[in-house]
């Protein structure tokens, strides 16, 4: 996205807390942000499986925290299995749950002419003129996949490419074209989404044929139940934390697509003031990288989770957006180990996305189209995944409260109400501050004197690395060690800690002060007992003690890396 469309949407703020001389770098950007109806529940239906008890307390729960009217709470009886046939999808869930919309008058199914062209001639399609509802909410134990449909013939079938000749599909999207089930839409092959890379949210609705369907799942009812209380606390507090995006380097033009994606999402992270970290690298994020508070992931492309998602503790942050591109992201979303989806979200991630099976890469979200209009537009969660779609009645299943909009606070408003309730969170708030400076190339000396000014600074573990980290890059390896040392004793998160224990010991390295390396490496073993990347560690603790002089030290870290090096074959 191009630096002007970025300044001509943002305006200024200036924080009232601050010294005089440094109002002018306390800028922020502001979106767009859309007014949210007085209660938004009230757009809402959730439906939920008699058959699976689990499913009706997530969907209680669901109605009761966004005050969805009982009457628009649907039960309906359903396999238990994962997947469901044709035929049950459509007699027991999309033909009952239309006639429950109609029945209750929750919108208006009307005749629409549509005006043929030179290429193609007129027809009538039957939509809602009116809606109510604009959202539905699956709950936990309600299918996932639609099964393909055996000898299924259709007029069509023959014009559509011949890969994607199938009629399963996600039944998150199959059922978002509900509000169009009269025009009898052919089920074999996607959909084009005329809603792709829409910018604007009153276009989001019923009335234009898109019903926003999302559901709330994972491997555990609890889980579930837990996207919209995180939801819920993101949107009061604000989302924050760091991004982390994966970036595979293809030049393969079938598949350089992805990583064009996975980079606009990385700028409009960036551009929104979240502390962006990309891996460049062939594959994805390593097991020994230290991922901490993690608010926004974007990646591709393992089979089943990988990397630091597989360690013991994951710091996803409330709120925090977690995907990864693959064509089997969401397999099986209620497993805690197989895929992505439900990996992620059992580690902590608040909302997701992924394919049920194969969609073919240019049948899966833009993911820099969901950051976009997530992050930077304020879009709620619904809203952006659909945007992102570039087709329907396909594979892409979604994950969490559609209502969900972090951003719906305009910042100047939030800082300003985290600072008067000394909120923990207004470090982060800081933060975003000296990102988005950095992003609209406000000098770096500006910025470094404008955190050295901030009094949290020298109480936050999040400020001081950031310090650490501008001085560093600035040509102040000395300061830049000082501050990393005083991060260590604020209290950092424990990928955090790890994170600066490593940095500091690079720089004291580079500065030859090899005992200080030797300190501040030493404690990463009992500080993160389940740490991978504890050979390399003992490898440069073995460099260190040869540089002191200390040979049976060095011998001793040697050891421990013959002990930790995998057997040849």
């Amino acid at each position: 996205m191009s630096k002007h469309i970025w300044a001509n949407r943002s305006k200024l703020f200036i924080s009232k807390s601050l010294p005089g001389n440094l109002l002018a770098a306390a800028a922020i950007g502001l979106a767009a942000f859309a007014s949210a109806a007085e209660n938004p529940g009230d757009q809402v239906i959730v439906v939920y499986n008699t058959q699976v008890p689990e499913s009706k307390e997530v969907a209680e729960h669901y109605a009761k925290a966004r005050k969805v009217p009982a009457s628009q709470v649907f039960g309906f009886s359903l396999t238990t299995e994962n997947d469901i046939s044709r035929n049950e999808y459509r007699d027991k869930l999309e033909k009952p749950l239309a006639k429950k919309i109609a029945d209750l008058k929750l919108w208006r199914i009307r005749s629409e002419i549509i005006r043929g062209n030179s290429n193609e001639a007129s027809r009538v399609i039957w939509k809602p003129s009116e809606s109510k509802i604009n959202y539905a909410v699956l709950c936990y134990g309600v299918p996932f996949r639609i099964k393909p449909e055996e000898g299924l013939k259709e007029k069509h079938t023959l014009s559509v490419q011949a890969e994607l000749r199938r009629n399963e599909a996600a039944v998150d999207s199959e059922l978002s074209l509900l509000p169009v089930l009269e025009s009898r839409i052919g089920l074999t092959g996607p959909l084009p989404n005329p809603l792709y890379g829409a910018t604007n949210e009153a276009r989001f609705a019923a009335t234009n044929g898109l019903l926003m369907v999302t559901r709330l799942d994972g491997p555990t009812a609890e889980i579930a139940k837990g996207l919209v209380d995180k939801a819920l606390q993101a949107e009061a507090n604000g989302l924050w934390g760091r991004a982390y995006i994966d970036i595979r380097n293809i030049s393969d033009s079938n598949y350089a697509v992805g990583d064009a994606w996975m980079r606009g999402a990385a700028e409009i992270c960036r551009h929104t003031g979240f502390e962006t970290i990309v891996e460049s690298n062939s594959w994805a994020f390593p097991a020994t990288f230290p991922m901490s508070q993690i608010a926004f992931y974007a990646g591709w492309y393992n089979n089943d989770v990988s990397g630091p998602f597989t360690r013991e503790n994951v710091e996803f942050m409330p709120g925090a957006f977690a995907y990864h591109l693959h064509s089997y992201s969401a397999a099986n979303i209620r497993s805690t180990t197989r895929h992505w989806v439900g990996p992620l979200l059992a580690k902590g991630a608040t909302v997701s996305m992924g394919s049920v099976t194969e969609p073919y890469l240019g049948g899966t979200p833009d993911i820099a189209v969901f950051a976009g209009r997530f992050l930077f537009h304020g879009f709620n969660f619904a809203q952006s995944a659909y945007a992102s779609q570039t087709m329907l009645s396909w594979m892409t299943t979604v994950v969490g409260d559609p209502l969900y909009r972090p951003m719906a606070h305009p910042p100047q408003k939030l800082h300003e109400e985290l600072a008067a309730s000394k909120s923990k969170w207004l470090e982060w708030s800081f933060l975003r501050l000296v990102n988005l400076n950095l992003a609209r190339n406000q000098p770096l000396p500006q910025m470094m004197y404008f955190l050295e000014q901030v009094p949290l600074t020298k109480e936050s573990p999040v400020l001081t690395e950031k310090l650490a980290d501008m001085y560093s890059v600035g040509g102040k390896p000395s300061s830049a060690a000082e501050m990393w040392d005083r991060a260590l004793k604020l209290n950092p998160s424990p990928e955090q800690r790890l994170r600066i224990r490593l940095a500091l010991a690079d720089k004291l390295t580079e500065l030859e002060r090899f005992q200080d390396a030797v300190d501040a490496l030493s404690p990463i073993r009992e500080e993160n007992r389940d740490y991978p990347g504890m050979i390399d560690v003992y490898r440069k603790l073995a460099q260190l003690a040869n540089r002191l002089g200390k040979k049976e030290a060095a011998a001793s870290y040697e050891q421990l890396v013959k002990d930790l090096t995998p057997a040849a074959k």
